[in-house]
């Protein structure tokens, strides 16, 4: 694979169809959204015009995604509070505090995955159970399914060591909330 420089660019032709020049291929929203989650660097650009529509499509992935899941990450009273900045004068000064408050947000989050990662893979018996609840979910069983299926399925032998394993996710779940009132305090 070549190795580019800068962002990948992304054409959008008059037909909707959004050409990757990265990969010689056509594209969706969705394939746009998954490039984002990892981390790859795009720009949109309007095939005829060459304008920049990069604001634009990322706002209509952010649409789609708040459709498609049915339970949207930008609540309500957000979307009316930043609805009322526009034409504001406190509108150029929004996009700023918003990139920074989400840069601090995503911080925060990664030292909290840190400190779960070194918690849960510390003990080998939490790992396990972490591992399994985590399959459970991918599944679709959920994680409350798994322990109820875990401790159907268990003998007597293992049950001891799933009890000391909850007890363990107790103690971490109450470090989570302490964590959390911290962030909220930020």
């Amino acid at each position: 694979m070549p190795v580019r420089d800068g962002p990948t660019a992304i054409k959008k032709y008059a037909n909707r169809r959004l050409y990757n020049t990265g990969t010689s291929s056509y594209v969706t929203l969705e394939d746009l959204a998954d490039m984002v989650k990892q981390g790859e660097e795009f720009t949109v650009q309007d095939a005829k015009s060459g304008d920049d529509i990069t604001h634009t499509v990322l706002t209509q992935i952010i649409f789609e995604q708040e459709a498609k899941s049915g339970q949207g990450v930008l609540p309500v009273s957000f979307l009316r509070e930043i609805i009322g900045y526009y034409g504001d004068q406190m509108q150029a000064m929004l996009p700023g505090f918003l990139e920074n408050a989400m840069k601090a947000f995503s911080e925060q989050q990664a030292h909290m995955r840190e400190q779960m990662d070194k918690a849960l893979y510390e003990n080998p018996l939490k790992r396990e159970y972490y591992r399994k609840e985590e399959a459970a979910r991918r599944s679709g069983l959920g994680a409350s399914s798994y322990r109820t299926k875990a401790t159907a399925d268990d003998s007597d032998a293992e049950e001891p060591a799933v009890h000391a394993v909850t007890g363990d996710l107790d103690d971490l779940r109450n470090q989570l909330r302490v964590l959390q009132d911290r962030i909220d305090n930020l």
